[in-house]
């Protein structure tokens, strides 16, 4: 069985701005008119979601997350016009045909069935209605080949084998095909983002709030310390500090599409 990993607010805000331009360059090709009706689902702790007031001002908005931690740290955006609640996007629905747009940024790639849920997605939207999806598409890149190789090598693999480690994503293509084929105009594409980061040791702390958060709990405390030692080297070396900062390429992969009707 896999383990839900406990999200830290404060560790995913660590390089938030980096964190941000995804969600920008996604909302941005959002094309809506008389927007009314807005859900983000994977809000997170909610400093993007509350920015969607700015581009839709006379809209509800509604963030969904499955992190308890996450929407907490939420709430501090909460009004009466944008709300946070508890849910699974795996689980979500809503009335066919309620929503204008639904946003769902760096959160599907957590759903090895991701293009599953799609059907159901478009199905909550109205005639003519958005759907957004950025995801991660980094999971060869060394920061992941190195987090899957170490978590399966002794003495981790016997404590990290049930942690949630990211399945493979579709691609642009798939998304395409997958919501032409629900009755939907597709605009698709990936983006490879070259972020300068600051501080020592960047890409694990990059890191450890999102891709390998699941390792590092699944880790007794005497371990994790070790694992987060190798792992930082490893990292250090395949990604070295420079007098200006360390350069973490990251792609990304969008799809944003509009209902026909």
């Amino acid at each position: 069985m896999r383990t839900s990993p406990v999200w830290s607010p404060v560790q995913y805000g660590t390089y938030a701005d980096e964190r941000a331009r995804p969600f920008r360059d996604l909302v941005e090709r959002v094309r809506a008119d008389d927007v009314r009706t807005v859900v983000d689902l994977g809000c997170g702790p909610g400093a993007l979601t509350a920015t969607l007031r700015e581009v839709w001002p006379d809209a509800t908005i509604r963030g969904i997350d499955s992190s308890p931690q996450m929407l907490e740290a939420a709430q501090e955006y909460a009004d009466d016009h944008l709300t946070f609640e508890l849910g699974d996007v795996r689980e979500w629905a809503v009335e066919p045909g309620s929503l204008d747009v639904i946003v769902t940024n760096a959160t599907l790639q957590w759903v090895p069935e991701q293009l599953e849920l799609l059907p159901g997605l478009v199905k909550a939207l109205k005639p003519g209605g958005w759907l957004a999806i950025q995801i991660p598409g980094n999971g060869n890149a060394p920061s992941h080949a190195i987090l899957r190789e170490l978590a399966g090598t002794p003495p981790y693999a016997e404590f990290a084998k049930d942690a949630s480690l990211r399945p493979d994503v579709p691609g642009p293509a798939e998304y395409v095909d997958a919501l032409s084929g629900e009755g939907c105009v597709v605009d698709a594409w990936e983006t490879t983002y070259f972020h300068v980061l600051a501080g020592d040791n960047a890409v694990l702390e990059w890191v450890k709030g999102t891709g390998a958060r699941p390792v590092l709990q699944s880790l007794p405390d005497d371990l994790r310390k070790q694992f987060e030692a190798e792992y930082g080297a490893l990292l250090a070396e395949a990604y070295p500090q420079k007098d200006y900062g360390t350069l973490l390429p990251f792609r990304r992969i969008f799809a944003v599409a509009q209902k026909r009707g």
